[in-house]
């Protein structure tokens, strides 16, 4: 990989308010909250699967879950929705010194990198296992 590309990448993956997701901010509020994802799925009485398809963006919690989730995490709902509004933790604001910023984007970054690489995966291994159901017996 060039160097372009790694800046066209970096570039690609900088957080931010505008450019986080449901499940970027629901990572970042239970991160803050210092938890993982286990604890909170079972403090909601959800599958840790549930909760990773949240995280990723692959699914959105029911009302129910979404309201349980704010309280949890100590954010409020418009924040987790929307990234709009007071309520939600500051990034970076766990993190030490001048480096927080840059850490967190730097986390952030590679967490999209990894989503997307899954989610190549998933969709290149659901074609191969429909080939499989396709073969003749």
């Amino acid at each position: 990989m060039t160097s372009e590309q790694d800046d066209k990448i970096q570039d690609d993956y900088e957080w931010g308010e505008e450019a986080a997701t449901f499940g970027d901010r629901l990572a970042l509020a239970r991160e803050h909250a210092g938890m993982d994802q286990a604890q909170l799925a079972r403090r909601l009485g959800v599958k840790f699967q549930t909760l990773l398809n949240w995280e990723t963006d692959r699914a959105e919690p029911r009302a129910n879950r979404l309201q349980m989730l704010a309280g949890l995490l100590n954010v409020s709902m418009v924040w987790l929705m929307t990234g709009e509004g007071e309520g939600g933790p500051v990034p970076g604001e766990a993190l030490a010194g001048d480096e927080a910023p840059s850490q967190l984007r730097e986390v952030m970054g590679e967490l999209r990198e990894i989503r997307r690489l899954q989610t190549r995966l998933t969709n290149r291994t659901g074609l191969l296992e429909q080939r499989l159901r396709d073969l003749p017996a």
